[in-house]
């Protein structure tokens, strides 16, 4: 097969769409090595470096205007790319695919995350809301097939969108590989001196918005100051939200227990943190994944962690109990000193935290990159005769 793909969040973004992206290309690449993939992205960056793989080719917009209107090319100037390099299958990874490929011949499969913005619309600009039900809804409808990164974003797009259950398969995510290799002492050290980490140290990764709760760390924190002296790294950026955060940090005398790594320049210019080459290590030496979210399409940093034998406690809601199985600690999210009770559980009895940690590696290899390529490419083999 000649597999094309949406490739922009793979070279342009470092969150959890370019993760996805990158992580699932690579793995259908390495456990379908007879296949070709095509990365169609209206910028190539160095972001995704795809050189190891000689089945994998990059294309973007060469001829004008498209070198001009870039994003033209991607939701729909590309199906000329598609036809001259022979696609049988184009995959849109991000709730996208180009308006009017159902005319091509191409056959089309979109995943969808989540529909987050339907159910916390106050949480999203008027316009964005309008741009992507208009997006979600045309490729749900026009795609012949619909991935769903978990059963509650599956039950989602049933409720809101009213797509035909049958038309849409869950497939799990996995993560990058780099989280299941086990970083030396030496190495973990090195990265500890050049992050100015704390001996001991809760870790939170994710955008510090109204949804990840990290308020509710805080307060957590809080609580624990005075019996738990073992302070919260947080990896992610934000604005509103986090200000409101600061605000509840600074009135509580919190600032030297809240330590946000993105904040510091010469951390955001460090081309290991930019790609998230040194986030196994900071992973692996934390006490915990802490991880409250209120609602998600999978939350990838719980299988980030579980792969790095990191013991993880996050919210009993949404699909969290689905990424974090029977290897997780629950609370309500909003319930900070249950929060509070299990930190310090994991930081003082090391034989439960390690027992829980054993439980979580054995639960990730549901999640492994074969076999959630496995699932992809058999989505794949359904649509072409």
């Amino acid at each position: 097969m000649r597999i094309g793909f949406d490739a922009k969040r793979a070279f342009q973004n470092s969150t959890g769409l370019g993760h996805y992206s990158r992580t699932l290309v690579t793995s259908l690449a390495q456990y379908f090595p007879d296949n070709e993939y095509f990365l169609f992205a209206p910028k190539i960056t160095s972001r995704f470096d795809t050189h190891a793989y000689n089945n994998i080719k990059r294309i973007a917009p060469r001829q004008f205007p498209y070198t001009l209107m870039r994003s033209a090319w991607r939701s729909s100037g590309v199906k000329k790319d598609l036809l001259k390099n022979n696609i049988d299958i184009y995959h849109g990874l991000s709730h996208e695919i180009p308006v009017g490929i159902q005319q091509t011949g191409i056959r089309s499969v979109v995943t969808i995350h989540d529909l987050i913005f339907e159910r916390f619309p106050h949480q999203y600009n008027k316009l964005d809301i309008l741009i992507y039900r208009k997006k979600f809804k045309y490729a749900c409808k026009h795609a012949d097939a619909v991935i769903a990164i978990s059963e509650q974003t599956r039950h989602d797009l049933v409720e809101f969108y009213k797509v035909p259950a049958e038309k849409i398969m869950v497939c799990y995510q996995s993560c990058d590989p780099i989280f299941a290799e086990r970083i030396s002492a030496e190495e973990k050290q090195k990265i500890r001196q050049l992050y100015n980490l704390p001996p001991r140290f809760f870790l939170n990764v994710g955008s510090i918005i109204e949804r990840k709760n990290l308020l509710t760390i805080c307060k957590a924190m809080n609580h624990l100051k005075n019996k738990l002296p073992i302070p919260l790294v947080v990896i992610g950026g934000g604005g509103k939200y986090k200000m409101q955060v600061k605000e509840y940090i600074i009135s509580n005398g919190l600032e030297k227990q809240i330590i946000f790594l993105s904040e510091n320049e010469e951390t955001k210019q460090n081309e290991g943190f930019k790609t998230s080459a040194h986030f196994p290590a900071i992973y692996q030496m934390a006490e915990a994944m802490i991880y409250p979210s209120t609602f998600e399409g999978f939350g990838i940093p719980i299988l980030e962690a579980l792969f790095s034998r990191v013991p993880v406690i996050t919210s009993n809601v949404s699909c969290m109990p689905e990424a974090g199985g029977d290897a997780a600690l629950y609370i309500d999210p909003y319930d900070y000193e249950s929060l509070s009770l299990k930190m310090e559980t994991i930081a003082n009895d090391k034989t439960m935290a390690a027992n829980i940690t054993e439980k979580g590696w054995v639960h990730a290899q549901k999640f492994s990159q074969q076999k959630t390529a496995a699932h992809v490419m058999n989505v794949y083999k359904k649509l072409l005769p």
